[in-house]
């Protein structure tokens, strides 16, 4: 179903969506006394000596551009805006939300350098409410009322056939660790959201900062109960799930009611130069086809493919969900 060109023939799409992930908004605001402990001595310098020679706000906006120019209908970006998850980090993430398009138009969800360690009465990443809580279509979705916490996840956003599942497995961790964490109550809302939307017909896109599954991070960087949502999404299906966090492209294929849910991973969109088995920045675009029986999605890799060069299409493809045997499973 793809022409010679590489580009899918006979695919007209209903909505479009941009995936970015892992931005590390530079440069790093000073660290107030009351913020200093092991976790972000370490990260601080971990910053300045490596990572702030690899993330460039430059690669980013260049990414952003090149997001504006492709027209999608909505913006997922998957976590990792700040760094230390410093109070000033968060504001200056607001910010670059706010530019990047407005709350209808953009959703976020937190990442591990988010919420990185504790900051106290802070707010912290509650300022991104407005893009992260569920739009007018959906908020008959909204399980819970608080704006900030676990209670405020899953949230749900709603355009037309398609459904945006967002959840946070992002927790405050020890040094030298980046794990993640659903927790019991979010896994219960969203076994109940997904077979709502599932009953409706809907596509059901989920957002998440780490690797869903078991074994897709390493050690230390892993979602410790991935192995409970692996089950929730083997009981109650889904069309598609999101993630960030490794830095690098990455696909997977799950079981599920529905058929096998595709489960793919972005790399950075700031990452200025290849770096270990991470690729220089890049993002991803999904055409949806909505109204047929078996949901169609063309996914569209963009970035750079040298480090100084422009920002170019590397990929395109289609990605179908089957209900037969023949995918290769997770795990």
């Amino acid at each position: 179903m793809t022409a010679a060109d590489g580009r899918s023939a006979d695919f007209t799409p209903d909505f479009t969506l941009a995936h970015l992930s892992d931005v590390h908004l530079g440069p790093l605001p000073p660290v107030g006394a009351r913020h200093w402990n092991v976790k972000r001595l370490l990260g601080w310098l971990n910053w300045q000596r490596r990572r702030r020679h690899l993330y460039s706000r430059d690669v980013l906006d260049r990414i952003v551009a090149d997001i504006a120019a492709q027209a999608p209908d909505h913006i997922a970006v998957t976590g990792d805006l700040a760094n230390l998850g410093l109070p000033a980090e968060h504001e200056a993430a607001l910010a670059w939300l706010r530019a990047l398009g407005d709350p209808e138009r953009v959703t976020v969800i937190p990442g591990n350098h988010d919420i990185y360690s504790r900051i106290g009465a802070d707010p912290g990443t509650a300022r991104w409410h407005p893009h992260m809580s569920a739009n007018t279509a959906a908020a008959d979705y909204a399980i819970a009322e608080a704006i900030s916490g676990d209670q405020a996840f899953p949230f749900v956003r709603r355009f037309g056939r398609l459904a945006i599942i967002a959840l946070n497995s992002a927790v405050p961790t020890r040094p030298l660790y980046a794990i993640g964490r659903i927790g019991k109550a979010q896994l219960d809302r969203l076994a109940r959201i997904l077979d709502r939307l599932g009953a409706e017909g809907l596509m059901r896109v989920v957002l998440i900062h780490h690797p869903p599954l078991p074994g897709l991070a390493k050690a230390r960087h892993d979602l410790q109960d991935a192995d409970a949502l692996a089950e929730v999404l083997a009981r109650h299906g889904a069309e598609l799930v999101l993630h960030g966090h490794e830095h690098t492209a990455s696909e997977h294929w799950h079981p599920s009611p529905s058929g096998h849910i595709p489960i793919i991973g972005v790399p950075s969109a700031s990452l200025a130069r290849p770096h270990k088995k991470e690729p220089p920045a890049r993002y991803h675009l999904y055409r949806l086809a909505l109204d047929t029986n078996r949901p169609m999605i063309e996914l569209i890799s963009r970035g750079l493919a040298e480090p100084d060069g422009p920002i170019v299409e590397l990929e395109r493809r289609l990605i179908v969900p089957t209900t037969g045997a023949d995918r290769p499973l997770s795990h």
